[in-house]
């Protein structure tokens, strides 16, 4: 008897495997131990599902094991002994008795209740589904190919769905800013507006305000889709959160997925979800922790209710709670990537490419989507990398891409668009005087969140001639004899790049935070390495990193200071 073959890990729902197994955990001193098996025509899964039971199959194997050494004592009709019955009997019956450990429980497997010294090879753990539950990887794509047939009976796919700043925003009591008072005030007038979405948490010492539309969206998607939470917090955060978005369970249950589930440390990946990548999309704000699985990927715009958030990325704006504002239901950013989410269904389930959907692939449909963004536009960009950098290695290159657009690092005719962050450039010039249209970065990342191509007119480029002036000034106060100046200077780098172009940035600033990086005051050291991510990943790209701060990345390893470390 198996209990793996009978539980219902092998349907398409792990809450009703985590209800299963804590049923049997219950229920196995009440069972009795010498209950005979009745043999039932049915199904591959129609077995019974009961460890006392299982011990009972055990003892009744190991009686037939004696009595059948027992009977090779019987002489045969010439007379001797037949050792090679016994031999050959006892083999087919350790052949039988072999379990292939699909899984364990607290190092107990769940199929023989064999223990293991070490169940953690070649298994991944799911410990959200239930507690201490490790799944051997065979099993894990056993349970993925059953689970995609019944996925696509019902016409659906899997969504994989992050929290903070994708579907909600929260912060600390004691990071609400002056401005922010009257979320705690329950006579203020923004209170009627805010009823349903804003949940003061005393318990958790926080704050939490739902994205609006969320509740649409979850109602929504589920008709498409299979959802999970998949989130960086920590579980009892995790399951509050889901509790807020999902009073009723309907949606998740026991789909929620917290940092210490993930198999990689600041990673996420696809190995703790019971669901075949071509089948899974996933809404994220932060592509970086999905290193494995970009395709599968919609960038998120981040959701900055308060002003902690904002805070948090750098904006000196104000935040929207701050404004007393917030973002559209019907033309925010949950709103326009339903529609996304719809139409990659829509392709998937195309019934014109007939009714086998099961060589599909939703990345490859998401892939399509994209690329009519920005197709048909032919785009140069102008001091948006840095010198000598291999512009095709960009991010921006790439989103640009990614969305259709087709990347040139020389100007003719057939160019529609220049992007700069200067309006002085030659390339800049050149555009203004073939009626090209000049945009700023930030009308390619605008059409990446949006999926639509935006009014070029919204995103004009800065003069930045006057700007140039003052860079000589950033670099005499980032050697200034107080440490606290030089602190202040680096917190505002970001901002320095926005007004003067990574091509500044790169070639003026960059010698002055290597020398930074080595400062004799550790609080200095270490502000210089908080600004590295966003220098690596958003400003200069990958490669120029590695070339130019790499080693320097590996010299802080041997920092005295811890925090530095």
């Amino acid at each position: 008897m198996s209990l793996v073959d009978e539980s219902p890990v092998n349907s398409s729902s792990s809450d009703d495997f985590a209800a299963f197994l804590d049923a049997e955990l219950d229920s196995t001193s009440d069972t009795n131990p010498q209950q005979e098996e009745e043999k039932q025509e049915s199904d591959d899964d129609d077995v019974d599902d009961n460890d006392d039971e299982i011990n009972a199959v055990i003892g009744r194997t190991k009686r037939r094991k004696i009595g059948v050494v027992d009977d090779t004592e019987e002489p045969l009709p010439n007379g001797s002994t037949s050792h090679t019955v016994q031999t050959d009997v006892t083999e087919t019956s350790v052949k039988v008795d072999i379990c292939i450990h699909p899984g364990f429980i607290g190092g107990m497997c769940i199929k023989c209740g064999e223990k293991s010294d070490d169940d953690t090879q070649s298994s991944v753990a799911f410990g959200y589904i239930h507690k201490d539950l490790r799944l051997a990887n065979d099993e894990t794509a056993r349970l993925r190919d059953r689970d995609l047939k019944d996925l696509l009976r019902h016409k659906k796919l899997y969504l994989v769905l992050d929290l903070d700043h994708t579907l909600l925003n929260s912060t600390r009591f004691s990071d609400l800013a002056q401005d922010e008072g009257y979320l705690l005030n329950p006579n203020d007038p923004m209170q009627d507006a805010l009823k349903g979405s804003l949940f003061k948490l005393p318990f958790m010492n926080m704050v939490t305000k739902l994205r609006p539309f969320v509740h649409t969206f979850l109602k929504e998607a589920s008709n498409y889709f299979e959802m999970y939470i998949y989130t960086m917090g920590e579980r009892a955060y995790a399951l509050e959160m889901a509790s807020l978005l999902d009073p009723g369970r309907v949606y998740f249950d026991s789909k929620v997925i917290a940092q210490g589930d993930s198999t990689q440390r600041h990673q996420k990946g696809l190995d703790v979800v019971l669901g075949q990548e071509n089948a899974v999309l996933i809404l994220d704000d932060t592509e970086q922790v999905w290193s494995k699985h970009k395709d599968n990927l919609i960038s998120m715009e981040r959701y900055h209710f308060f002003a902690s958030s904002c805070k948090q990325f750098g904006y000196k704006s104000k935040s929207l709670s701050e404004l007393r504002s917030d973002e559209s239901d019907t033309d925010g950013a949950l709103a326009t990537v339903l529609k996304v989410l719809k139409r990659v269904h829509s392709m998937f389930y195309d019934s014109e490419l007939g009714e086998n959907f099961t060589g599909r692939d939703a990345r490859q449909m998401l892939r399509a989507v994209r690329s009519e963004v920005l197709k048909g536009c032919k785009i140069v960009f102008s001091r948006v990398f840095p010198t000598k950098f291999q512009a095709d290695n960009h991010h921006l290159w790439m989103l640009a891409e990614r969305l259709g657009a087709t990347c040139s690092t020389e100007v003719d005719s057939s160019v529609t668009h220049v992007i700069s962050t200067d309006i002085g450039t030659e390339k800049s010039r050149w555009a203004i005087q073939e009626n090209k249209f000049l945009v700023d970065p930030r009308w390619l990342e605008a059409a990446n969140f949006l999926w639509q191509r935006l009014p070029e007119e919204s995103f004009p480029v800065k003069d930045v001639k006057k700007i140039d002036q003052l860079l000589p000034i950033f670099l005499s106060l980032l050697k200034d004899e107080f440490p606290d100046v030089r602190l202040n200077i680096i917190s505002k780098l970001d901002q320095v790049n926005q007004v003067n172009g990574i091509d500044l940035l790169s070639q003026s600033l960059l010698p002055a935070i290597i020398e930074l990086a080595e400062d004799r005051h550790w609080r200095v050291r270490l502000a210089i390495i908080e600004y590295i991510p966003l220098l690596a990943s958003h400003l200069l790209g990958v490669g120029f990193f590695d070339d130019k701060l790499g080693a320097l990345c590996l010299q802080w390893l041997q920092d005295k200071r811890c925090c530095c470390k």
